[in-house]
């Protein structure tokens, strides 16, 4: 499909990731296979079933300013270095006035699934230790949902709204479809989007464990997510950011931007089942995907590619497989890219919609590993290493808690 003057385009990718502080690193983690869990050090896990997490590979406080720093809650933190990185890779500079753009016509959408909760923790262990007058005055913004996207709009001068999506593990893609409806509604002319999560910290580690949904896979760190392998035992807390920013093409086109691919459609269901459980039919899944090819004008034959939200569950991950098979064809190739990043919630979305971005951009696939004894009824292709092949459209899927389900097709520009 040639590309028409007002598709929207995405021009600009950034990633802070357990895998790497950059796209760059980020994308070569990926191919190479390469896992970003360790073993939590830290005294506090001692006494925790799960003591495994995956961290960023570069701490946010190596690349802001110590001032800035200081101010901001670590989900924060990662969203700013992801945005200046799609901001930059955008061909933009400071902020969107200094760039020849209408700032009325700037956006922002940054989801989060839980927020700045270590600040909150952390602040309220102060104040029991020294009482009131210990607690910063800067709690109430760092612990803010929103505060990640406010600073970001903050950041580059966007005044056509700054919007933060709240929708557990989906939120970070459903922060890229509402990007997209800003464009097509005619609201604004260029959107940061991404997502953000940094919440590995006791009581939240405690509270998914009680829930018997993390892996508990403590001597084999880099082993422990293994989505659709016989032997997953639950996901692996990550945090990190990811972001994109997309504009028309014609805008592309003016700056003499090539863009990466195009954000061809996106689909947002909701189940109606269960506050935590996924549709074991996988319905609200499928209705997402088939919004998104139906808004993209593609057919399901042109996606030959899924990056699967697949959290090494055992109930999820067999119904994400079962529908995927059924409407793309078992021959799709699918990647479970949190094999090695762990489950970043509310920024799996973001994350993974950056892999996909590069995997329809240089036709190439990233692997899935500790694949070693796969479901029976695993019927999707679903590579152990990179793969080479034509990549014309793909699929990027998320959801979460809550029964929230988006998918995100792209296609090539």
């Amino acid at each position: 499909m040639a590309l028409r003057s007002e598709d929207v385009v995405v021009t600009g990718l950034g990633a802070t990731t357990p895998l790497g502080g950059d796209v760059a690193t980020f994308w070569d983690g990926l191919l190479e296979g390469r896992s970003g869990v360790a073993a939590i050090t830290d005294d506090w896990a001692e006494p925790l079933s799960v003591r495994i997490a995956a961290r960023m590979a570069v701490d946010p406080t190596e690349i802001l300013s110590r001032v800035q720093a200081r101010r901001l809650d670590r989900a924060e933190q990662a969203a700013i270095v992801a945005s200046r990185e799609a901001w930059a890779d955008a061909g933009f500079t400071g902020r969107s006035d200094e760039n020849g753009l209408d700032p009325v016509r700037v956006a922002v959408v940054i989801g989060t699934g839980i927020g700045g909760v270590t600040s909150l923790l952390t602040q309220y262990d102060l104040m029991k230790a020294g009482g009131p007058g210990k607690v910063s005055p800067l709690l109430i913004p760092m612990n803010m949902p929103n505060g990640p996207a406010a600073y970001v709009g903050l950041e580059i001068g966007a005044r056509a709204g700054v919007h933060t999506t709240v929708s557990a593990c989906a939120s970070g893609a459903e922060a890229v479809a509402h990007g997209l409806d800003l464009i097509q509604l005619g609201r604004a002319d260029v959107v940061l989007v991404g997502g953000t999560e940094a919440c590995i910290h006791p009581l939240n580690i405690a509270g998914f464990a009680q829930m018997r949904a993390m892996s508990t896979r403590n001597d084999e760190p880099e082993r422990a997510s293994r989505p659709f392998d016989k032997g997953r035992d639950g996901f692996v807390l990550g945090e990190g950011a990811g972001a994109l920013v997309l504009e028309r093409a014609s805008s592309a086109q003016a700056r003499g931007r090539t863009p990466y691919a195009v954000l061809a459609g996106a689909g947002i269901t909701s189940d109606s089942y269960d506050i935590v459980k996924p549709d074991p039919e996988g319905n609200g899944q499928r209705r997402a995907a088939l919004s998104a090819l139906e808004r993209s004008g593609l057919a399901a034959s042109d996606v030959v590619h899924v990056n699967a939200h697949a959290t090494s569950t055992p109930t999820g991950d067999g119904a994400e497989a079962k529908w995927i098979g059924e409407l793309l064809g078992e021959q799709t190739v699918v990647s479970a890219t949190k094999s090695m990043t762990g489950h970043l919630l509310g920024a799996a979305g973001a994350i993974e919609a950056v892999a996909t971005v590069l995997s329809v951009k240089h036709d190439i696939v990233p692997p899935t590993i500790n694949l070693d004894d796969p479901d029976d009824d695993l019927r999707v292709d679903v590579p152990d290493k990179a793969r080479e092949m034509t990549v014309p459209a793909a699929l990027n899927d998320s959801f979460g808690f809550g029964g929230h389900n988006v998918a995100l097709l792209f296609r090539k520009a």
